[in-house]
């Protein structure tokens, strides 16, 4: 544990003090009129201008997470700087006028991959958000790295953290009271001396689960706020520590809306009745690279690449009617003039690029190494991948009109016999295919693709990859080889590139090792050469292909996929450079047959949706 004898005292009170079930600041009643925003989903070039519209919004507190992943991708590898430079992040907020509601709890869920807990964890811990002592230890070793990085920005320091969340909605998921004491505890000993809080559902079990003496509760609704006011202990202010102004979107659903007049009169009730809000999202911003988490319903639910969340800052920062309708709620609260709005970001003109195909993806994957064969497929986490793609092949003997069933897939997989694709199989959809043909010997090649961690729910932390075996009939397979495609955001890291990362002018491409070796076919590598004149932010389309990911400039802007709704895919102006700018796409199902550079967002159909 950090010694906290050598960190800074503190020179004051917490900045926030309970009295009377009302908040104060300096003696004076006091209303945290807050928005998430998250960082890690956020360029950090465009953070100051992010950063600033939050402060025109009215707000004068920004939210945000802290995704233990994020920083620690790999076990005991912690990194705090390019984009993972929280201290900048938060010294950013202060100098644009904003207070900062920290969140930096082990499970985040932000429909984040794994909820934010590191992959490396979830393979090795089965008792997650527990008193389990395995957890425990890791989060501890977290914390003593983590604190000491933001207990000097607290308020009492003269920095802009005002509270510290302990944990999140941990009354939907278990009941270890020592479990919540610790982090409690933990927080308090490096140096924490802020106002304690927690987030939870608007049901008294939730909140009997999820609270912890010493933090003042909060709730996360869309609406509720009479349940709130009922349910609020005695003594403690009422905050809704998210309110739900929008909703993310799932791979295969409709674009989620809610309307700025249904979210105004929460925020307005919430107001009326005394209370704080942190609205959320505020900015949603993007999961770039392979960060999307995913939920489960029945069946699995990915989430798409934007996280837009229909909020008041759009993902490429343009301004809403539910900004103007928040400017106008957050007003009366401020003793001056709202900060001045900043000026609408610039977009690349439209244009149209072709896609020329480099190489299959079969001929891809196979062009890469194998590691040591082993008798039984390996999951993601044997191999030490986080997220993407892992290749699985081995020769066998089929017999005839054989049947293929892929036990435990995790998520979805291209099966190939002799390099042609025979299928594609899904975990809740068909696991088994019939292979044609008389009895002979074949290569069976698996390119097995994860869709995001689930992020929520008794699920957090499952497995990825083939997790039981595959099966000829009732025989297994044995005597499999496996290829990791290089794809940065997963594990082992790329020593060349990592996201937050930009390549630099005249590297190579990550994809630049997959060097044509066959003839091109409908899925595979292809690339597009886009000519700007200056950078600016634009969203690219991909007419006709149907599942893939985009790296712009060697940085992995995310997935696109025909099943809807998101059809474009944000590229912020820091991405781009005057001149000659690549495009590369793995299209793990169909290429498609060019670039289409616009300037405004596609999301699909749309649906109202409150939030659950």
């Amino acid at each position: 544990m950090t010694d906290t004898t050598t960190l800074p005292q503190a020179a004051g009170l917490a900045a926030l003090t309970l009295r009377d079930g009302a908040l104060e600041r300096d003696g004076r009643p006091y209303r945290m009129l807050s928005g998430s925003m998250h960082y890690f989903r956020v360029h950090p070039d465009q953070w100051h201008d992010r950063l600033r519209r939050l402060a025109a919004m009215g707000a004068n507190t920004v939210d945000t997470y802290v995704a233990w992943n994020f920083h620690e991708q790999v076990e005991g590898e912690r990194r705090f700087d390019g984009w993972r430079d929280l201290e900048r992040f938060i010294r950013l907020a202060g100098e644009v006028g904003l207070d900062v509601l920290l969140r930096p709890s082990p499970y985040i869920c932000a429909e984040w991959s794994n909820g934010g807990l590191p992959a490396w964890l979830t393979a090795r811990v089965r008792a997650l958000r527990t008193s389990d002592p395995a957890f425990l230890a890791a989060v501890d070793a977290w914390y003593d790295e983590l604190l000491p990085h933001v207990v000097p920005l607290q308020a009492a320091h003269g920095g802009p953290i005002i509270a510290v969340q302990v944990e999140n909605e941990y009354g939907s998921f278990g009941s270890d009271r020592a479990y919540l004491e610790h982090l409690r505890d933990a927080l308090r000993a490096r140096g924490i001396v802020e106002l304690l809080t927690t987030a939870d559902g608007i049901t008294a079990d939730m909140l009997a689960h999820g609270s912890v003496e010493g933090a003042m509760p909060t709730f996360t609704f869309g609406t509720g706020v009479a349940t709130a006011r009922q349910l609020a202990p005695e003594g403690a202010a009422l905050m809704c520590g998210e309110l739900w102004g929008g909703w993310f979107d799932h791979w295969g659903e409709r674009h989620h809306v809610r309307s700025p007049q249904s979210m105004i009169g929460t925020v307005d009730e919430l107001l009326a009745a005394g209370g704080s809000v942190s609205l959320y999202m505020a900015h949603g911003g993007t999961n770039f690279g392979l960060w999307n988490g995913a939920n489960w319903d029945g069946v699995l639910q990915p989430t798409v690449t934007s996280y837009d969340s229909d909020a008041p800052i759009g993902e490429d920062g343009t301004l809403g009617p539910k900004f103007e309708a928040l400017r106008a709620a957050f007003a009366p609260f401020h003793d001056g003039a709202l900060p001045v709005v900043p000026p609408a970001p610039r977009f690349q003109p439209e244009q149209e690029v072709p896609l020329t195909a480099e190489v299959s993806l079969i001929d891809a994957v196979r062009s890469l190494p194998a590691g040591d064969p082993h008798a039984t497929p390996l999951t993601f986490e044997d191999l030490g991948v986080a997220d993407g793609v892992v290749v699985y092949e081995a020769t066998t003997h089929l017999p005839d009109d054989a049947v293929l069933t892929i036990d435990g897939l995790h998520d979805r997989a291209g099966v190939f016999v002799d390099g042609r694709r025979i299928a594609t199989l899904e975990r809740d959809g068909e696991t088994s295919v019939m292979i044609g043909g008389a009895a002979r010997t074949a290569v069976l090649t698996i390119v097995v693709e994860s869709l995001g961690r689930i992020n929520y729910g008794p699920r957090i932390g499952e497995r990825k990859g083939i997790l039981h075996g595959v099966r000829l009939g009732k025989r297994f397979v044995h005597g499999w080889s496996h290829r990791v495609l290089p794809l940065d955001d997963g594990l082992p890291l790329d020593d060349r590139l990592q996201l937050g990362d930009e390549l630099p002018v005249g590297e190579e491409s990550l994809l630049d090792d997959w060097q044509p070796i066959g003839e091109a076919g409908a899925d595979g590598v292809a690339g597009a050469v886009i000519e700007v004149a200056e950078p600016a932010d634009a969203w690219l389309a991909f007419p006709r292909g149907a599942k893939g990911m985009v790296w712009l400039n060697g940085f992995l802007l995310g997935r696109y996929w025909e099943a809807g709704p998101q059809v474009t895919l944000y590229a912020p102006a820091p991405l781009w450079r005057a001149g000659r700018n690549e495009v590369r796409v793995l299209d793990l199902d169909r290429l498609g047959t060019g670039v289409e550079v616009r300037q405004r967002p596609e999301f699909g159909d749309t649906e109202e949706f409150i939030g659950s």
